[in-house]
């Protein structure tokens, strides 16, 4: 069994990496930063005993996608099990935000994230096994004011993850869509966001994982992470959207 993990290098993405390891999962670990994936990959190795496969990549660019899957190609790797956990977050005003880094985000969190699923999905269904856990947010399930292409990105994520998890069932193929809350990793730091300003205690992200990990062996397509961040998904459903909204927006003002 191999997995490939993107963002594999901090948070979420590491967390991933050192439980599937734990299960005997050989891995491919993507993300930009070359010296961490090297370090993580011999850690796990060196503690588990399986292969750990590193390419450096930035997958906010457009022909990202393409490479990974030449690099499993050309190291004759076949992928068993696809995590797009690579993404990134801005806070604040959408007019002032810098187009080119608007654009960055769009193409990491939206475009590399279909065009993986796409290339993947295609040797998978040829297989008739295979699978996607695409991670979403539980951003994705309203607007949010002051990260508004930030959760509309996730949006995208979730909508597209359970569509495709109905078109590649019948496949052979299972696809998922794992939508944590607030988490202890660098994303509120890296979109200059205080963390006491949330609401909610930070998830760790090893807890995250083993949500996902366990709904992904149940079936599920589509797993919130944490029972408050499960309350607030589903009370926001009987609340006007305007509501919602405006106290997500609450939240996230600078």
């Amino acid at each position: 069994m191999t997995t490939l993990i993107t963002g594999a290098s901090t948070g979420i993405g590491t967390s991933f990496a050192e439980a599937l390891a734990k299960r005997n999962h050989n891995l491919v670990l993507v993300a930009r930063s070359e010296d961490k994936l090297h370090a993580l990959g011999k850690r796990l190795s060196e503690a588990h005993g399986i292969s750990a496969h590193v390419f450096a990549q930035d997958l906010s660019k457009p022909d990202s996608a393409e490479k990974v899957v030449q690099y499993c190609d050309e190291k004759h790797v076949q992928i068993d099990l696809l995590i797009n956990n690579a993404g990134f977050g801005m806070m604040g005003e959408f007019a002032t935000h810098d187009v080119s880094r608007l654009e960055q985000m769009v193409t990491l969190n939206v475009l590399t994230v279909m065009k993986l699923s796409r290339l993947f999905a295609t040797k998978f269904v040829e297989r008739k096994s295979g699978g996607i856990i695409n991670v979403a947010s539980t951003a994705a399930f309203q607007p949010v004011p002051n990260m508004a292409v930030y959760a509309a990105t996730k949006a995208f994520v979730l909508s597209f993850s359970e569509a495709i998890a109905f078109e590649l069932k019948e496949k052979g193929v299972r696809v998922m869509a794992l939508c944590p809350g607030g988490t202890d990793t660098p994303f509120f730091d890296n979109a200059n966001y205080e963390r006491s300003k949330l609401m909610i205690p930070l998830e760790k992200p090893e807890d995250v994982v083993k949500t996902c990990i366990e709904g992904y062996e149940r079936g599920e397509t589509v797993v919130v992470s944490g029972a408050m961040n499960k309350l607030m998904v589903n009370s926001s459903r009987f609340v006007p959207r305007s509501i919602v909204t405006a106290i997500a927006g609450s939240i996230f003002k600078k």
